[in-house]
């Protein structure tokens, strides 16, 4: 069975060094805000090239400091995307904002910016979510928002460590967001998430924000308030995988290379080249014109596959109560078409040509 993400393997690599990270936070008698995660913020900030990082409990909880952070809720509007699972959209309407959904550009299935510029006047933030690991054309992105005094959410839990122009994701909003869920590219062993800034006074809201609006212990000074905590056991396993995520992310786009030169052709499928060397292939995906009979055919040749994301955020039940008029047709068709193949950095070279191999039998749907 290919499993179409096999986290043993990751953790059987580096138990010896889990285990001793682990037994040593136990043995620490403190487990909640303690000397891992204070040294993982450290770390992580700088690997992200900021100043500041808030651990956190995961990474919708990061979205939803960050949002309030910015100080938004009841009667703003948050421009997003509706094809990213519903986190964003989780978050937006917890703070009691709406969410403004902008279609996506079909090439990269992240945010079309030639169709956010109309209402970015309309709009008090925008959520950018890095699908799949792709960075979003942020130097055209910023340019738009500054000018209209739009601050800027990285949703960056599918692209720890991509980066453009020497520039990591994380640094270039005005907040940005991670998970450090299991199958993320840099994941923990249960939940986590981190907000990461360059900007102080808003690193100083946030870290206030989750732990119960405190400004110092017991005074809640902060409207908003919430207990999110990374805790002590996360953050060191974090710190046993961090100084390893650079190479992973090169043996994802080493997979993915052999998937792009295996899958050529085929009628069935199609799939959207990588926009860039340094983007983190969190998922490898394709497009299918039958997507139920290609897992059919995947899953009785003992591969593994799943979609993300199968229903767009405005087509859900619980978010059809309040929506705007304009029109998603690329996120809907998309939300019919893709499919994610195994891929992660343990995957052997074997593998991944069984999985293309079983992709070339399909016959054509079109």
């Amino acid at each position: 069975m290919i499993l179409l993400n096999d986290l043993k393997r990751q953790h059987q690599d580096l138990e010896d060094e889990i285990r001793a990270a682990v037994v040593n936070v136990c043995g620490s008698g403190w487990y909640v805000l303690g000397e891992q995660v204070r040294a993982f913020e450290t770390d992580f900030a700088t690997y992200c090239g900021v100043g500041h990082c808030i651990g956190l409990n995961s990474g919708t909880d990061a979205l939803e400091i960050a949002l309030r952070g910015l100080g938004l809720g009841t009667g703003n509007a948050v421009a997003t995307v509706a094809n990213a699972g519903g986190y964003a959209s989780t978050a937006i309407r917890c703070v009691g904002a709406t969410p403004y959904y902008i279609d996506v550009d079909p090439e990269t299935y992240n945010m079309d910016l030639d169709k956010l510029q109309p209402v970015i006047d309309h709009v008090q933030a925008v959520v950018v979510t890095h699908l799949y690991g792709r960075l979003a054309p942020m130097d055209k992105l910023l340019a738009l928002v500054r000018s209209a005094g739009v601050p800027v959410i990285e949703d960056a839990a599918h692209a720890h460590g991509a980066s453009r122009d020497g520039q990591k994701v994380g640094a270039w909003g005005d907040l940005a967001c991670f998970s450090f869920y299991p199958t993320k590219n840099l994941g923990a062993v249960g939940d986590g998430g981190a907000i990461v800034t360059d900007n102080k006074a808003l690193a100083d809201r946030c870290r206030c924000l989750a732990q119960y609006g405190w400004s110092e212990r017991n005074r809640a000074a902060v409207p908003g308030g919430r207990n999110s905590r990374l805790d002590e056991i996360q953050a060191a396993v974090l710190r046993v995988k961090l100084p390893r995520l650079d190479q992973w992310n090169k043996r994802r786009r080493q997979v993915a290379a052999l998937y792009e030169s295996g899958l050529e052709n085929i009628p069935a499928l199609s799939f959207r080249p990588r926009g860039g060397t340094e983007d983190t292939v969190h998922l490898f995906v394709i497009e299918c014109a039958d997507r139920t009979a290609v897992q059919i055919s995947l899953k009785e040749a003992g591969i593994g596959s799943a979609v993300h994301y199968p229903v767009a955020d405005h087509q859900q039940p619980a978010y059809q109560v309040v929506q705007h008029s304009v029109p998603l047709p690329v996120t809907e068709a998309l939300c019919g078409r893709v499919l994610s193949l195994p891929c992660y950095p343990e995957i052997h070279t074997d593998e991944v040509a069984s999985v293309v191999a079983a992709l070339q039998k399909q016959p054509s749907y079109d």
